[in-house]
C-alpha cells in the first residue's frame, strides 16, 4: 500500500495513467457484474415479493458508487469520515443484496480493489476477509450442497488479487521513489553544476581582468610616476611617459570593452597568434623592457580559445616579469610542433626560489592564473628559475585536447 501517497491528498489516478486505466476497468466491471447479478435475478425469479427490493438495491448501490468519488479526494488519499461512511454503506447495500440475492456475491471483487484503495492496509485485509466469507456463504447456497472447490475457491480468488494489487502498488510506490530520487539528485547536479560555473567563472574574471585591465593600470601607473618625477627636469621625455600611458589607457579600455562584450583579445582581431604576440612584444618594449618575439615551425590555425589563452599567458607572464623580475631583456618564442603549440618566455631577470614562488603573497595573481588557463587546455606548465639566473616559462598545449 502506497502510505506516503494517502498523505499527500493526491490521489494516485491523477498522477498515474496507469491507474487511472485500472481504476475505469475496476468500475466498468463492477456495473457489469451488478447488471448481470440483477438480469440473472430477475430472469430465474420473476414476480417474487422481493423483486422490488432487489431492483431498489440495486439501484441504490449503483448510485452510491457512481456518488463516491464527489464525496472526498480520489481513491488513494488519506481516509476521510465522509469516505469511510461511504464505503460502509456501500458495503451494508451490498451485504443486504447478497442475503436476499446470493448472485450478487461476485461484485466483491470490484469492492476488494475499492477497499484496498481506501483503507489502510489492514483495515483492508479484514474487510476483504469479511467480503469473502460472505461470497463463501452464497456460493455455498446458491449451490444448495457442500462443494469443497466453493469453499477454497473464492479465499483464493480473493488472495490472488489482493497479492497482485498490494504487489503492484509496492512497486509502483518502489519507481516513484526511485524517480523522485533521480528527479532530486537530477536537482543537485544542477545546482552544483550551477555552483561550479559561477566558481569557474570567477575565475576567468579574475584572470580576464589581471592579464588586461589590472596591467593596463598598473602600467600606467608606473609610466604617470615616472613622468612625476621628471616633469621639471626633463619635460621633453615626462610628456613622452604621458602619450604612452595615453596609449596605454586607450588599449585597455578597448580591452575593457572586449571584455565586457566576451570577446577575443584585442590583438587577436587583426591577425593570428603570431602577429598579436609580435604586437605585444613591440608594446611591452616601448614600456623600457626590450622583448623580441620568434616563432618556429610552420604557422598553423589554432582554435580561438588556444590562441586566446596562450596570449593571455603571455601578457600575464612579461607582466610579472616588467613588475618583479627586474629584467632589461625578454624574449617570446612561438614553437608548432604539429600535435602541439609551446609558448616560451624567457627574461635575464633575478629569478626566484621555486619552492617559494611569488605568486604565495598577495600579488600572487599572475602564476596562478597561467596555471590555470594551462589546465582547461589540457596542457602544462614547466618554470625554469633560480636567484640571480633569470626565468623561463614555457607552456605545451596539445592541439588534439584544445
Amino acid at each position: 500500500m502506497a502510505e506516503a501517497e494517502r498523505g499527500t491528498g493526491v490521489a494516485p489516478e491523477t498522477r498515474d495513467p496507469d491507474a487511472r486505466w485500472l481504476a475505469a476497468v475496476m468500475h466498468t466491471a463492477f456495473f457489469l457484474l451488478l447488471g448481470g447479478a440483477l438480469a440473472r435475478f430477475l430472469l430465474r425469479h420473476p414476480g417474487e415479493a422481493r423483486t422490488p427490493w432487489i431492483i431498489a438495491l440495486s439501484v441504490v448501490l449503483a448510485a452510491l458508487y457512481v456518488l463516491g468519488p464527489a464525496l472526498g479526494p480520489g481513491l488513494g488519499t488519506r481516509p476521510t469520515p465522509r469516505r469511510l461512511t461511504w464505503l460502509a454503506l456501500v458495503v451494508a447495500v451490498w451485504v443486504v443484496l447478497v442475503v436476499l440475492a446470493p448472485s450478487f456475491a461476485w461484485c466483491a471483487v470490484p469492492l476488494f480493489y475499492t477497499g484496498l484503495r481506501t483503507l489502510p492496509s489492514r483495515a483492508a485485509l479484514v474487510l476483504i476477509g469479511v467480503l469473502t466469507v460472505f461470497v463463501v456463504g452464497a456460493q455455498l447456497r446458491l449451490a444448495g450442497d457442500f462443494d469443497p472447490n466453493l469453499l477454497l475457491a473464492p479465499p483464493a480468488v480473493a488472495a490472488l488479487a489482493t497479492a497482485v494489487f498490494v504487489h503492484m502498488e509496492r512497486q509502483a510506490e518502489r519507481q516513484r521513489a526511485l524517480i523522485d530520487d533521480l528527479v532530486r539528485t537530477r536537482r543537485e547536479l544542477a545546482a552544483t553544476e550551477r555552483r561550479e560555473g559561477t566558481l569557474a567563472e570567477r575565475q576567468r574574471l579574475s584572470m580576464e581582468i589581471h592579464d588586461t585591465l589590472a596591467q593596463s593600470l598598473s602600467s600606467q601607473q608606473m609610466l604617470l610616476q615616472a613622468a612625476d618625477r621628471l616633469w621639471d627636469a626633463d619635460p621633453e621625455r615626462a610628456r613622452a611617459h604621458v602619450r604612452t600611458a595615453e596609449s596605454v589607457t586607450e588599449r585597455g579600455l578597448v580591452e575593457a570593452r572586449r571584455f565586457v562584450h566576451d570577446l577575443a583579445p584585442a590583438d587577436l582581431a587583426g591577425g593570428g597568434l603570431d602577429e598579436a604576440l609580435r604586437t605585444l612584444a613591440a608594446r611591452e618594449s616601448e614600456a623600457g623592457l626590450a622583448v623580441r618575439f620568434h616563432a618556429e615551425g610552420a604557422p598553423a590555425p589554432l582554435p580561438d580559445r588556444v590562441e586566446s589563452a596562450l596570449l593571455r599567458i603571455a601578457q600575464g607572464a612579461l607582466a610579472n616579469v616588467r613588475e618583479h623580475a627586474d629584467a632589461t631583456a625578454a624574449a617570446i618564442t612561438l614553437t608548432h610542433l604539429g600535435d602541439q603549440v609551446v609558448l616560451d618566455i624567457a627574461d635575464n631577470g633575478r629569478g626566484f626560489t621555486l619552492e617559494l614562488p611569488r605568486e604565495s603573497g598577495v600579488r600572487g595573481h599572475g602564476l596562478p592564473a597561467i596555471r590555470a588557463r594551462t589546465r582547461q587546455l589540457g596542457g602544462t606548465l614547466t618554470i625554469e628559475s633560480a636567484p640571480g639566473e633569470g626565468t623561463v616559462l614555457s607552456v605545451a598545449i596539445p592541439l588534439e585536447a584544445s
